[in-house]
């Protein structure tokens, strides 16, 4: 995964193992950013990254 990727919410889905609508909520909530193209939201890798590294942090 390239730090400069775009991820679409079902490729997110798909890494985290979640559902859309957990998805959503975190970016709702500012936990996971992401930016709007036309119609479609996109993460960047390096978002869904450092989201992961601050819950594996949280976790221990």
């Amino acid at each position: 995964m390239r730090d400069d990727e775009l991820l679409t919410v079902a490729e997110v889905m798909g890494r985290l193992k979640v559902g859309r609508s957990t998805v959503y909520d975190l970016i709702r909530t500012r936990r996971l950013p992401s930016v709007t193209i036309g119609r479609c939201r996109r993460i960047p890798a390096s978002a869904l990254r450092h989201f992961i590294a601050d819950e594996m942090e949280r976790a221990a």
